[in-house]
């Protein structure tokens, strides 16, 4: 299957860009009933919901690898987080642009007043160190802490979670993010049962209990 990896990762660019491709077209030629009486809210909505698939997608590469032995599957990862990011920024560029319209006391006051935004920001906030340091010379410079790092990911997955359910709080509907919510407890649910049943032979081998050097770079 490595073999395959370069027409996978083209396949994944494809996938990971038609939901942005969808909605220049929905904007541009009308297509699909256009963006509807509300665009902000639906580029809003919709860009939000892509960053909360893709991040899920992240997080089940390494329980994924680990059931199926695929390795390769690791190489696909960073550039799942990348998409993860991608329409992260473009979540948090259209809250800034299109609603506040770069008014940035009057961003610094809605954060303060409303938690989901609160929230919102500091899931983007901790994206970033990881977006940064997705190189290859990132992440040889950073050695084992890269790995150490990018488990932020699992604490912007969580953050990712409350803003979407606190954005939910209002409209009384949870049954979207209860779905997204299951999902990531699962996943983070897996990677506390591999760290506790890796500690004992860690300290069989008298190796420290951090993740290993080799685990958590992607080599492509």
């Amino acid at each position: 299957m490595a073999a395959h990896l370069p027409a996978i990762k083209a396949l994944l660019w494809v996938l990971g860009l038609a939901p942005l491709a969808r909605l220049v077209m929905a904007g541009v030629w009308g297509l699909w009933g256009g963006l509807g009486a509300n665009p902000v809210e639906l580029v809003t909505r919709s860009t939000g919901t892509w960053t909360l698939v893709c991040l899920c997608i992240t997080l089940a590469i390494t329980p994924l690898r680990r059931l199926t032995g695929w390795t390769w599957l690791i190489r696909l990862r960073r550039l799942c987080g990348l998409f993860a990011f991608f329409y992260g920024a473009l979540h948090a560029l259209t809250y800034v642009w299109f609603d506040q319209y770069f008014d940035v006391m009057a961003i610094l006051k809605d954060i303060v007043k409303r938690p989901f935004i609160m929230m919102g920001a500091a899931a983007f906030v901790l994206m970033l160190p990881l977006a940064i340091t997705s190189t290859q010379g990132m992440i040889r410079r950073l050695g084992r802490q890269w790995g150490r790092l990018h488990r932020l990911v699992y604490v912007v997955a969580v953050a990712a979670i409350l803003h979407y359910a606190w954005h939910k709080s209002g409209k009384n509907d949870y049954s979207e993010v209860a779905v997204y919510a299951v999902i990531v407890a699962a996943l983070l649910g897996s990677r506390l049962v591999t760290s506790l049943k890796r500690r004992p032979q860690l300290r069989q081998a008298g190796t420290p209990s951090a993740q290993p050097a080799s685990e958590g770079r992607p080599r492509d």
